[in-house]
């Protein structure tokens, strides 16, 4: 029943991208590997130790300051992965922002753009009376992460697309009075044929 919920929720095909101020970053869903002793045996040489992330699974989020949020997972976190999505999400007058990251850089390129380097310790900056940071998107990903350590545990790659359809609809009725997010779940439905078969799929 909860994955036909979200199914429901789900907000495809988008029909209109996000503008104003826009923050996009990434984050990783997943536990930490158990990697238990690192000790070699005689003869073998030492294992390759795998990356953090290599376990997780990766996530952009693009966020309207102020408006609506929308998840993506994404197989890999590149330039070729994320500038469709930028492209999609985001209005071509949009000002976007995002972290130092290369990958982000190139896919803003075209859009209005500034950068907050976190390696240098900078988390905000004031620029012509308007606050450059990414700090709305990352509170987002720790009400995501919150919901995933402490309700839902373990995301399997296959159903990731689900989880993230019932966190965005979440941030994006916040603001509602308490029956009328019940109303607007029940109109997303009109539609929406809500099988357990079809709403499985590779995200």
């Amino acid at each position: 029943m909860a994955d036909r919920i979200r199914w429901a929720l789900t907000q495809e095909p988008i029909k209109e991208a996000l503008g104003g101020i826009v923050e996009v970053d990434e984050t990783y869903i997943g536990g930490k590997f158990r990697t238990g002793s690192q000790s070699v045996k005689p003869g073998e040489r030492p294992k390759d130790r795998l990356a953090g992330t290599a376990n997780k699974k990766p996530v952009v989020a693009v966020l309207q300051r102020g408006g609506l949020v929308r998840f993506h997972h994404v197989e890999h976190v590149t330039a070729r992965d994320l500038k469709p999505i930028v492209k999609a999400m985001v209005k071509e007058d949009a000002h976007l922002m995002t972290d130092s990251s290369k990958v982000l850089a190139s896919a803003g390129i075209g859009l209005k753009h500034d950068q907050v380097n976190h390696s240098a310790g900078e988390y905000a900056r004031r620029e012509n009376g308007t606050l450059v940071s990414t700090n709305s998107v990352e509170s987002y990903f720790a009400i995501l992460k919150r919901g995933h350590y402490g309700v839902c545990h373990h995301w399997s790659k296959r159903h990731v697309g689900q989880y993230l359809r019932e966190f965005d609809w979440r941030y994006n009725v916040r603001g509602f009075p308490d029956v009328q997010p019940t109303v607007i779940a029940l109109r997303m439905t009109v539609g929406k044929r809500l099988r357990l078969k079809p709403s499985i799929k590779k995200c």
